[in-house]
């Protein structure tokens, strides 16, 4: 790829790379990378391959056991600047029933204006993006200001974000990161924030004794469904934040306790799922559940109190108007005739994660799709070179080349 290539204009940079993009995309797809279930080898060294050919050195990202979660690598401008980061995923939710896809899950197949299989929405074409884009920036370097890095994480779906966590969080951590950009689909609006989440599992005590006895002890279970009808009634939409769309959320998604019939149970475990706001936030979401949790255990004098323990902790986050990152994406999009809404999103993300460490973060404008982990998940390929288009315009007005 030569620099007069790389520096025509981005709606003919991406046409130019629209099948080159495709066909990696069907060869990401083709390689099966289920997290926690299928090996990351081929996936990885297929990406530092086609890398490597398009002059774009990478290396590794290695956990605390020496096992890889994630593949980066950096394109440095000429002239000092910021570091930008494009981040996507290499790993795929896992395929659920085979037998119902209308084609297989790793085909690649493309048909009716589609490709066809488990990651192409979420988010091996949008790897490929970055890759075309990184591959255009390095072909000529010296208009950039700052550096542009690749991060493509194959620990995302496992819930870990391990790529992310090593390469944001690891002992050498840059920085220098003024934005990160999530390549999540989704032609219909740029996510700018999130909920955050919050996520405990309270570990409810009674009392043992024998099921059989002439008296009853306090059971866990029991006392555990005192607890979980108070938090299904706890009202979370006193503290919304105007400025915030989105009311907090608690969902109870587990519980687990007792064993066999003749003990009357003494531990019962609740999981349970708080979606955060700016008006009701991770603080406010643990007060909620140590109040409960007091409460109930105030009814049952004779157990143990309840323990609380914090397994996921997210702020929830949303950029703001004249943010740099969301001005640019935006902009670009309109240079391009696409109006895309700036929306706060229900779940949270990597985004979430970012917003802690006080790094910048778009989550998701991307491709078309249907069927996101689910039964045929797919993208539509024409639109493909916009999505590119306003990506690459987007880190030229950053990186100071627009």
């Amino acid at each position: 790829m030569s620099a007069m290539i790389a520096s025509i204009g981005t709606t003919a940079a991406a046409a130019a790379d629209h099948a080159g993009v495709l066909a990696l995309a069907q060869d990401l797809v083709r390689l099966p990378s289920r997290a926690g279930i299928d090996p990351y080898e081929l996936v990885l060294s297929h990406t530092e391959a086609w890398l490597a050919a398009h002059t774009l050195p990478s290396r590794r990202l290695l956990d605390t056991t020496g096992a890889t979660v994630g593949l980066t690598c950096e394109v440095t401008g000429t002239r000092p600047g910021p570091r930008w980061v494009l981040d996507a995923c290499l790993d795929t939710a896992p395929f659920g029933d085979e037998i119902a896809w209308t084609h297989p899950p790793t085909c690649g197949t493309i048909a009716d204006g589609w490709l066809w299989g488990r990651g192409a929405a979420d988010s091996k074409t949008g790897a490929a993006i970055f890759c075309h884009i990184a591959a255009r920036l390095a072909a000529d370097p010296t208009s950039l200001r700052g550096s542009l890095v690749l991060l493509l994480d194959v620990d995302e779906h496992t819930g870990a974000f391990g790529g992310a966590t090593r390469y944001f969080a690891g002992s050498d951590a840059p920085d220098d990161v003024a934005g990160v950009m999530i390549g999540y689909p989704g032609l219909d609006k740029l996510v700018v924030g999130g909920r955050g989440v919050l996520r405990a599992r309270l570990h409810v005590h009674g009392v043992a004794s024998h099921t059989g006895g002439r008296t009853s002890s306090p059971n866990a279970i029991e006392k555990a469904a005192h607890l979980v009808n108070q938090l299904a009634a706890a009202d979370l939409n006193a503290a919304v934040d105007p400025t915030f769309p989105l009311p907090g959320k608690l969902t109870v998604t587990a519980i687990t306790g007792g064993q066999g019939y003749s003990i009357t149970p003494d531990l019962c475990t609740v999981a349970v799922d708080i979606r955060t706001t700016r008006g009701f936030d991770d603080t406010a979401a643990l007060e909620l559940l140590h109040t409960t949790a007091a409460r109930v255990d105030g009814g049952w004098p004779a157990t143990g109190p309840t323990h609380v323990q914090i397994e996921t902790r997210w702020p929830a986050y949303a950029l703001p108007p004249d943010s740099t990152l969301r001005t640019a994406i935006l902009d670009a999009a309109q240079a391009h005739g696409v109006v895309v809404p700036a929306s706060i999103a229900g779940p949270s993300n990597i985004g979430n994660y970012l917003a802690g460490l006080a790094i910048p973060a778009t989550a998701g404008f991307g491709v078309t799709y249907r069927a996101l982990h689910a039964t045929d998940e797919r993208i539509r390929i024409d639109t493909i070179p916009i999505v590119q288009a306003i990506y690459y315009d987007a880190i030229l007005r950053l990186m100071g080349s627009r």
